[in-house]
Protein backbone atom coordinates (compact mmCIF):
# COMPACT_ATOMS: atom_id res chain seq x y z
CA UNK A 1 0.00 0.00 0.00
CA UNK A 2 1.50 3.53 -1.25
CA UNK A 3 -0.54 6.59 0.62
CA UNK A 4 -0.37 9.24 -2.50
CA UNK A 5 -2.42 12.00 -1.07
CA UNK A 6 -3.40 13.64 2.03
CA UNK A 7 -5.94 16.21 2.79
CA UNK A 8 -8.05 17.41 6.26
CA UNK A 9 -9.11 20.14 7.70
CA UNK A 10 -9.47 21.55 11.10
CA UNK A 11 -8.43 18.39 12.97
CA UNK A 12 -7.13 19.74 16.11
CA UNK A 13 -4.31 22.65 15.81
CA UNK A 14 -4.34 22.37 11.89
CA UNK A 15 -7.02 24.56 11.53
CA UNK A 16 -8.31 25.07 8.11
CA UNK A 17 -8.11 22.58 4.86
CA UNK A 18 -4.48 21.65 4.22
CA UNK A 19 -3.29 19.18 1.09
CA UNK A 20 -0.01 17.09 1.11
CA UNK A 21 0.61 15.85 -2.30
CA UNK A 22 2.91 12.87 -1.87
CA UNK A 23 3.13 12.42 -6.18
CA UNK A 24 5.42 15.62 -6.27
CA UNK A 25 8.73 15.33 -7.60
CA UNK A 26 10.64 16.03 -4.15
CA UNK A 27 8.90 13.44 -2.60
CA UNK A 28 9.19 11.20 -5.45
CA UNK A 29 13.38 12.13 -5.55
CA UNK A 30 14.24 12.10 -2.44
CA UNK A 31 12.28 8.42 -1.20
CA UNK A 32 12.03 9.31 2.32
CA UNK A 33 11.08 12.18 4.47
CA UNK A 34 10.34 13.44 7.82
CA UNK A 35 7.37 15.04 9.42
CA UNK A 36 9.35 17.60 11.78
CA UNK A 37 8.01 20.37 13.94
CA UNK A 38 7.84 21.50 17.54
CA UNK A 39 5.01 20.53 19.99
CA UNK A 40 1.55 21.18 18.70
CA UNK A 41 2.54 21.86 15.35
CA UNK A 42 0.02 19.07 13.97
CA UNK A 43 2.77 16.51 12.99
CA UNK A 44 0.70 13.35 14.88
CA UNK A 45 -2.83 15.18 13.46
CA UNK A 46 -1.27 14.48 10.07
CA UNK A 47 -1.21 10.52 11.12
CA UNK A 48 -4.19 10.84 12.92
CA UNK A 49 -5.97 12.10 9.66
CA UNK A 50 -4.30 8.98 7.26
CA UNK A 51 -6.16 6.08 10.18
CA UNK A 52 -9.31 8.61 10.32
CA UNK A 53 -9.77 8.73 6.69
CA UNK A 54 -9.69 5.34 6.07
CA UNK A 55 -11.01 3.44 9.76
CA UNK A 56 -12.97 6.43 11.26
CA UNK A 57 -10.68 6.08 14.03
CA UNK A 58 -7.55 7.29 15.38
CA UNK A 59 -4.93 4.87 18.32
CA UNK A 60 -5.38 8.23 20.47
CA UNK A 61 -9.15 8.30 19.99
CA UNK A 62 -10.98 5.10 19.37
CA UNK A 63 -14.76 6.09 18.83
CA UNK A 64 -15.55 9.28 17.08
CA UNK A 65 -19.24 9.55 17.35
CA UNK A 66 -22.03 12.20 17.06
CA UNK A 67 -21.78 11.63 21.15
CA UNK A 68 -18.23 13.05 21.22
CA UNK A 69 -15.56 14.22 19.09
CA UNK A 70 -12.75 15.17 20.61
CA UNK A 71 -10.18 15.95 16.90
CA UNK A 72 -12.19 18.60 15.80
CA UNK A 73 -10.53 21.98 16.01
CA UNK A 74 -12.43 24.10 18.44
CA UNK A 75 -15.02 26.74 17.10
CA UNK A 76 -15.34 25.31 14.05
CA UNK A 77 -18.40 23.40 12.35
CA UNK A 78 -17.01 20.70 10.04
CA UNK A 79 -14.03 18.39 9.76
CA UNK A 80 -12.95 15.97 6.95
CA UNK A 81 -9.46 13.48 6.70
CA UNK A 82 -9.14 12.17 3.04
CA UNK A 83 -6.13 10.30 1.41
CA UNK A 84 -5.75 8.82 -2.08
CA UNK A 85 -3.72 5.23 -1.98
CA UNK A 86 -2.81 2.89 -3.98
CA UNK A 87 -2.41 -1.08 -3.46
CA UNK A 88 -2.56 -4.21 -5.34
CA UNK A 89 -6.71 -3.75 -5.79
CA UNK A 90 -6.19 -0.81 -6.85
CA UNK A 91 -5.90 2.78 -6.89
CA UNK A 92 -8.77 4.29 -3.83
CA UNK A 93 -9.70 7.27 -2.38
CA UNK A 94 -10.95 7.19 1.05
CA UNK A 95 -13.35 10.23 3.29
CA UNK A 96 -14.47 10.86 6.42
CA UNK A 97 -15.89 13.69 7.34
CA UNK A 98 -18.12 14.97 10.52
CA UNK A 99 -20.11 18.74 10.65
CA UNK A 100 -22.38 20.25 13.28
CA UNK A 101 -25.80 21.88 13.13
CA UNK A 102 -26.25 24.20 10.32
CA UNK A 103 -22.47 24.16 10.11
CA UNK A 104 -22.66 26.58 13.29
CA UNK A 105 -19.67 26.22 15.74
CA UNK A 106 -21.97 25.86 18.57
CA UNK A 107 -24.50 23.28 16.78
CA UNK A 108 -24.92 19.61 17.74
CA UNK A 109 -22.83 17.14 16.40
CA UNK A 110 -23.80 15.15 13.35
CA UNK A 111 -23.08 11.27 12.85
CA UNK A 112 -19.48 10.98 10.65
CA UNK A 113 -19.94 10.35 7.01
CA UNK A 114 -17.68 7.87 5.66
CA UNK A 115 -16.80 6.81 1.39
CA UNK A 116 -14.77 4.98 -0.59
CA UNK A 117 -14.25 5.39 -4.19
CA UNK A 118 -11.92 4.59 -6.92
CA UNK A 119 -9.50 7.38 -7.25
CA UNK A 120 -9.40 7.20 -11.41
CA UNK A 121 -12.80 7.07 -12.14
CA UNK A 122 -14.76 8.79 -8.96
CA UNK A 123 -17.24 5.57 -8.93
CA UNK A 124 -18.33 5.22 -5.53
CA UNK A 125 -17.76 1.87 -4.03
CA UNK A 126 -21.31 0.60 -2.69
CA UNK A 127 -20.99 -0.12 1.34
CA UNK A 128 -23.58 -0.93 3.56
CA UNK A 129 -23.97 -0.23 7.18
CA UNK A 130 -21.47 -1.86 8.58
CA UNK A 131 -19.02 -2.79 5.65
CA UNK A 132 -17.31 -0.04 4.99
CA UNK A 133 -14.33 -1.47 7.45
CA UNK A 134 -14.67 -4.78 5.52
CA UNK A 135 -14.76 -2.83 2.08
CA UNK A 136 -11.14 -0.74 3.31
CA UNK A 137 -9.42 -3.79 4.58
CA UNK A 138 -9.94 -5.56 1.05
CA UNK A 139 -8.70 -2.29 -0.58
CA UNK A 140 -5.85 -2.24 1.48
CA UNK A 141 -5.45 -5.92 2.67
CA UNK A 142 -5.05 -4.55 5.66
CA UNK A 143 -7.37 -4.18 9.05
CA UNK A 144 -6.85 -0.98 11.94
CA UNK A 145 -4.78 -3.59 14.19
CA UNK A 146 -2.02 -4.83 11.22
CA UNK A 147 -2.78 -1.15 10.06
CA UNK A 148 -1.92 0.72 12.79
CA UNK A 149 1.30 -2.27 13.30
CA UNK A 150 2.69 -2.85 10.32
CA UNK A 151 2.56 0.97 8.80
CA UNK A 152 1.68 3.62 11.39
CA UNK A 153 3.11 2.98 15.18
CA UNK A 154 1.46 5.40 17.06
CA UNK A 155 2.81 7.27 20.01
CA UNK A 156 3.64 5.90 23.09
CA UNK A 157 3.66 1.98 21.53
CA UNK A 158 7.93 2.09 21.07
CA UNK A 159 8.12 3.90 23.77
CA UNK A 160 6.43 0.79 25.96
CA UNK A 161 8.85 -1.41 24.45
CA UNK A 162 11.96 0.31 25.23
CA UNK A 163 10.60 0.66 28.87
CA UNK A 164 9.95 -2.54 29.30
CA UNK A 165 11.85 -5.16 31.60
CA UNK A 166 14.00 -7.74 29.30
CA UNK A 167 11.46 -10.52 30.28
CA UNK A 168 8.26 -8.14 29.52
CA UNK A 169 9.29 -6.83 26.00
CA UNK A 170 8.68 -9.90 23.66
CA UNK A 171 4.88 -9.62 24.79
CA UNK A 172 5.34 -6.05 24.36
CA UNK A 173 7.16 -6.05 21.10
CA UNK A 174 3.86 -9.02 19.63
CA UNK A 175 1.28 -6.49 20.60
CA UNK A 176 3.05 -4.11 18.30
CA UNK A 177 4.60 -6.10 15.68
CA UNK A 178 1.06 -8.46 15.33
CA UNK A 179 3.59 -11.64 15.92
CA UNK A 180 1.54 -13.54 18.28
CA UNK A 181 0.70 -15.70 15.35
CA UNK A 182 4.74 -17.27 15.57
CA UNK A 183 4.81 -17.37 19.11
CA UNK A 184 1.63 -20.00 18.61
CA UNK A 185 3.91 -21.53 15.84
CA UNK A 186 6.45 -22.15 17.69
CA UNK A 187 4.50 -23.77 20.60
CA UNK A 188 3.32 -25.93 18.18
CA UNK A 189 6.50 -26.89 16.25
CA UNK A 190 7.87 -27.85 19.87
CA UNK A 191 5.05 -29.59 21.19
CA UNK A 192 5.07 -31.25 17.72
CA UNK A 193 8.72 -32.50 18.60
CA UNK A 194 8.20 -33.90 21.78
CA UNK A 195 5.94 -35.87 20.19
CA UNK A 196 8.22 -37.14 17.78
CA UNK A 197 10.45 -38.16 19.74
CA UNK A 198 8.36 -39.93 22.17
CA UNK A 199 7.54 -42.06 19.48
CA UNK A 200 10.99 -42.42 18.60
CA UNK A 201 11.70 -43.38 22.41
CA UNK A 202 8.67 -45.45 22.27
CA UNK A 203 10.19 -47.48 18.93
CA UNK A 204 13.61 -47.40 20.23
CA UNK A 205 11.95 -48.96 23.90
CA UNK A 206 10.28 -51.66 21.55
CA UNK A 207 13.66 -53.05 20.14
CA UNK A 208 13.08 -51.01 16.50
CA UNK A 209 15.53 -48.88 16.15
CA UNK A 210 15.50 -46.58 12.60
CA UNK A 211 16.83 -47.88 9.94
CA UNK A 212 21.00 -46.36 9.06
CA UNK A 213 21.58 -45.38 6.13
CA UNK A 214 24.44 -47.08 4.36
CA UNK A 215 27.95 -45.16 4.39
CA UNK A 216 27.84 -45.38 0.71
CA UNK A 217 24.89 -43.51 0.16
CA UNK A 218 25.55 -41.00 2.77
CA UNK A 219 28.49 -40.06 1.17
CA UNK A 220 26.56 -40.03 -2.18
CA UNK A 221 24.32 -38.05 -0.72
CA UNK A 222 26.92 -35.62 1.12
CA UNK A 223 28.26 -34.78 -2.35
CA UNK A 224 25.25 -34.29 -4.09
CA UNK A 225 24.34 -31.95 -1.04
CA UNK A 226 27.96 -30.17 -1.17
CA UNK A 227 27.19 -29.76 -5.12
CA UNK A 228 23.83 -28.35 -4.52
CA UNK A 229 25.27 -25.32 -2.18
CA UNK A 230 27.90 -24.55 -4.79
CA UNK A 231 24.93 -24.46 -7.17
CA UNK A 232 23.03 -22.28 -4.80
CA UNK A 233 26.16 -20.33 -4.45
CA UNK A 234 26.49 -19.69 -7.95
CA UNK A 235 22.81 -19.01 -8.36
CA UNK A 236 22.90 -16.29 -5.37
CA UNK A 237 25.77 -14.28 -6.89
CA UNK A 238 23.89 -14.69 -10.04
CA UNK A 239 21.29 -13.17 -8.70
CA UNK A 240 23.25 -10.66 -6.59
CA UNK A 241 24.18 -9.12 -10.42
CA UNK A 242 21.05 -9.46 -11.59
CA UNK A 243 19.36 -7.34 -9.21
CA UNK A 244 22.35 -4.80 -9.56
CA UNK A 245 21.62 -4.57 -13.66
CA UNK A 246 17.67 -3.90 -12.39
CA UNK A 247 18.19 -1.28 -10.19
CA UNK A 248 20.94 0.51 -12.85
CA UNK A 249 18.14 0.25 -14.93
CA UNK A 250 15.37 1.48 -12.97
CA UNK A 251 17.60 4.48 -12.04
CA UNK A 252 18.54 4.65 -16.12
CA UNK A 253 14.48 4.59 -16.53
CA UNK A 254 14.08 7.36 -13.78
CA UNK A 255 16.78 9.76 -14.84
CA UNK A 256 15.27 9.75 -18.39
CA UNK A 257 12.14 10.58 -17.00
CA UNK A 258 13.45 13.12 -15.34
CA UNK A 259 15.45 14.72 -18.37
CA UNK A 260 12.37 14.12 -20.69
CA UNK A 261 10.30 16.12 -17.77
CA UNK A 262 13.26 18.77 -17.56
CA UNK A 263 13.04 18.76 -21.30
CA UNK A 264 8.95 19.66 -21.48
CA UNK A 265 9.78 22.27 -18.99
CA UNK A 266 13.03 24.32 -21.19
CA UNK A 267 10.33 24.33 -24.10
CA UNK A 268 7.56 25.57 -22.52
CA UNK A 269 9.89 28.46 -20.55
CA UNK A 270 10.97 29.29 -24.81
CA UNK A 271 7.10 29.22 -25.31
CA UNK A 272 6.49 31.94 -22.76
CA UNK A 273 9.96 33.70 -23.33
CA UNK A 274 8.34 33.90 -26.98
CA UNK A 275 4.92 35.25 -26.32
CA UNK A 276 6.51 37.39 -23.93
CA UNK A 277 8.83 39.61 -26.41
CA UNK A 278 6.15 42.22 -27.00
CA UNK A 279 6.05 42.97 -23.44
CA UNK A 280 9.72 42.47 -23.20
CA UNK A 281 10.30 45.44 -25.59
CA UNK A 282 8.23 47.81 -23.84
CA UNK A 283 9.75 46.73 -20.33
CA UNK A 284 13.24 47.33 -21.90
CA UNK A 285 11.98 50.81 -23.39
CA UNK A 286 10.79 51.98 -20.04
CA UNK A 287 13.61 51.19 -18.16
CA UNK A 288 15.75 53.21 -20.31
CA UNK A 289 13.33 56.03 -20.40
CA UNK A 290 12.99 55.92 -16.33
CA UNK A 291 15.89 57.72 -15.85
CA UNK A 292 14.34 60.71 -17.72
CA UNK A 293 11.39 60.47 -16.35
CA UNK A 294 12.05 63.68 -14.02
CA UNK A 295 13.39 66.17 -16.99
CA UNK A 296 10.90 64.49 -19.29
CA UNK A 297 8.04 65.72 -16.67
CA UNK A 298 10.04 69.50 -16.81
CA UNK A 299 10.37 69.97 -20.33
CA UNK A 300 6.59 68.78 -20.11
CA UNK A 301 5.66 71.80 -17.52
CA UNK A 302 7.51 74.44 -19.02
CA UNK A 303 5.56 73.46 -22.10
CA UNK A 304 2.54 74.00 -20.92
CA UNK A 305 3.58 77.05 -19.34
CA UNK A 306 5.27 78.62 -22.75
CA UNK A 307 2.29 77.60 -24.21
CA UNK A 308 -0.31 79.52 -21.69
CA UNK A 309 2.03 82.42 -21.76
CA UNK A 310 1.76 82.69 -25.87
CA UNK A 311 -1.88 82.73 -25.25
CA UNK A 312 -1.92 85.56 -22.70
CA UNK A 313 0.54 87.54 -25.05
CA UNK A 314 -1.62 87.02 -28.30
CA UNK A 315 -4.98 87.77 -25.84
CA UNK A 316 -2.69 91.14 -24.58
CA UNK A 317 -1.83 91.87 -28.29
CA UNK A 318 -5.18 91.42 -29.54
CA UNK A 319 -6.31 94.25 -26.80
CA UNK A 320 -3.61 96.56 -27.63
CA UNK A 321 -4.87 96.76 -31.26
CA UNK A 322 -8.14 97.50 -29.96
CA UNK A 323 -7.38 100.68 -27.75
CA UNK A 324 -5.23 101.47 -30.30
CA UNK A 325 -8.31 102.44 -32.62
CA UNK A 326 -10.33 103.80 -30.06
CA UNK A 327 -7.18 106.24 -29.42
CA UNK A 328 -7.40 107.21 -33.13
CA UNK A 329 -11.02 108.08 -33.13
Amino acid sequence: MRILQIRLKNLNSLMGEWNIDLTRPEYLTDGIFAITGPTGAGKSTILDAVCLALYGRTPRIPVISANGNEIMSRLTAECFAEIVFESRAGRFRCHWSQHRAKKDPGGALQAPRREISHADTGLLIRTGKGEFDAAVEKATGMNFDRFTRSMLLAQGGFAAFLQAKPDERAPVLEQLTGTETYSRISLRVHERRREEQDRLNALAAGGIAPALPDPAAEAALRAALEEKRSGEQALAREAAQKERCRAWLEELARLEAERERLERQRKEFLLRREAFAPQAAQLDSALRAFPLEGDYALLARMRRAREGDQALYAACLEGLTLRQEEVRR
